[in-house]
C-alpha cells in the first residue's frame, strides 16, 4: 500500500473539514447581525430551512451514495434535536447578548465536547498530546467566560448559552458518526427539515415577531452555506477522518468568525479574549499534530457506503471496474496490517 494512498484519507478529511469550518465560521457574525430583533426560534428555523434546501439540491444518485434506512430515523431525530434545535437556538440567544468575536471564539469548545464524546462513546484514541489539547481548549473557554463576565450586563449569560450550543453540537457530531456512510446531502436535508419544522412551531408558540423579507432571505442564504453546505462537507470529512479529528480541524471556524466580526463593527477585543483565543488555537494545533499508526486487525464486515478502489481497503472486483466513487453493498475479508490511519468507518477498533 503506497504512502500516498495511506495519507489520502487524512488529507481529504482535513481539507473538507477546513472548508466546512470556514463556511460555518463566517456565518456566525452574520447570524448575529441579521438576527437582531428576531427571536432565537425564528432565527434557527430560517437557518435550517435554508440548510434543508441545500440538502435537497445536492442529493446524489443512489448508485453513488447509500440511502438513509428506516432504522436511521430514531438517530436522526436525536441529531436534529441536539444539532438543529438546541444548538442554533442557544447560539442565536447568546449572540444577542455578548460580543460577536468572543462568542465566535467560544465555539471552539465544540472540538472539546466532540473529542471527549468520541473517546467515551467510540473509543477513539486520546494520547497525552490530545489530552493537553483538550485542557488548553477548556482553559481558553473559561478565560473567555470570565473575561466577558467582568464587563457586566448579560454578556456572561450569552457566553454560557454559546457554550451550551457547543455541547449540543458536540453530541450532534458524535451521533452523526453512525450516519457518515449515508448520503451526506440526504442527512443534511432530513436533519435540517426536522429542525426547521420544530423551531418554526416553537417560534409560533412563543409569539416571536416575523422577519422582514430581506432579513428572512439573508438568514436563509446564511443557513444554506454556513449550515447546509458546511454540514455536508463536515459529514464527508468525518467519513474519512473520524469524529474527534474532524472536530479539531473544524475548531478553526471560530477564529474565522472572530476575524470577520471585528471589521463588521465588533470593537470589544480585550486582553482576556486574546489570551483565551490563543489557548484555544494552541489546543487545536496540538490535536492536529497527533500521529497514529500501529498493527491492527480488520474483522470481516459487510456494509454499504460510497467508496473508491484506490484507497487500500476496497479490493473487490467488478465487471466492468468502475472509476471514481460509487456505492453498493460489499464485503471486506478479515486482514491484519500496519499503517497510519484515522478512526474512520474502517478503523473503529479498540485500543
Amino acid at each position: 500500500m503506497s504512502s500516498i494512498s495511506l495519507r489520502a484519507p487524512a488529507v481529504r478529511g482535513g481539507v473538507l473539514a477546513l472548508l466546512a469550518a470556514m463556511l460555518f465560521g463566517a456565518s456566525t457574525p452574520f447570524v448575529q447581525y441579521f438576527g437582531r430583533g428576531l427571536g432565537a426560534f425564528t432565527t434557527a428555523s430560517l437557518l435550517y430551512f435554508g440548510a434543508a434546501v441545500i440538502g435537497l439540491l445536492l442529493r446524489r444518485p443512489v448508485e453513488q451514495e447509500a440511502r438513509l434506512h428506516r432504522g436511521d430515523w430514531p438517530r436522526l431525530m436525536w441529531v436534529a434535536a441536539f444539532g438543529a434545535v438546541v444548538g442554533p437556538v442557544a447560539l442565536a440567544w447568546g449572540l444577542q447578548r455578548t460580543s460577536g468575536a468572543g462568542a465566535s471564539l467560544m465555539l471552539t469548545l465544540e472540538a472539546l465536547f466532540t473529542a471527549l464524546l468520541a473517546w467515551r462513546l467510540y473509543g477513539e484514541v486520546m494520547d497525552r498530546r490530545v489530552w493537553l489539547a483538550m485542557l488548553a481548549l477548556l482553559v481558553g473557554g473559561v478565560t473567555l467566560v470570565l473575561d466577558q463576565g467582568s464587563l457586566g450586563g448579560t454578556r456572561v449569560q450569552g457566553m454560557i448559552a454559546v457554550g451550551l450550543a457547543t455541547a449540543a453540537w458536540g453530541m450532534d457530531n458524535s451521533l452523526s458518526r453512525a450516519l457518515a456512510e449515508r448520503d451526506p446531502a440526504q442527512v443534511v436535508m432530513a436533519k435540517s427539515a426536522l429542525g426547521a419544522a420544530a423551531t418554526f412551531c416553537l417560534a409560533l408558540f412563543a409569539g416571536e415577531p416575523l422577519p422582514s423579507p430581506a432579513t428572512a432571505a439573508a438568514l436563509l442564504a446564511i443557513g444554506a452555506s454556513g449550515y447546509g453546505l458546511s454540514l455536508r462537507l463536515y459529514l464527508l470529512a468525518q467519513r474519512a477522518f473520524g469524529a474527534g479529528r474532524t472536530g479539531s480541524v473544524f475548531a478553526f471556524a471560530p477564529f474565522v468568525g472572530a476575524l470577520i466580526a471585528i471589521p463588521m463593527g465588533d470593537r470589544l477585543v480585550t486582553l482576556g479574549m486574546v489570551i483565551g483565543g490563543s489557548l484555544m488555537l494552541m489546543g487545536v494545533l496540538l490535536h492536529l499534530a497527533e500521529s497514529h499508526a500501529h498493527e491492527h486487525e480488520h474483522e470481516a464486515v459487510e456494509h454499504e457506503h460510497a467508496h473508491r478502489h484506490d484507497d487500500g481497503h476496497h479490493d473487490h472486483v467488478h465487471d466492468p471496474m468502475p472509476t471514481g466513487s460509487h456505492s453498493h453493498r460489499h464485503r471486506h475479508a478479515p486482514v491484519r496490517h500496519s499503517h497510519a490511519h484515522m478512526p474512520d468507518a474502517h478503523h473503529t477498533h479498540r485500543h
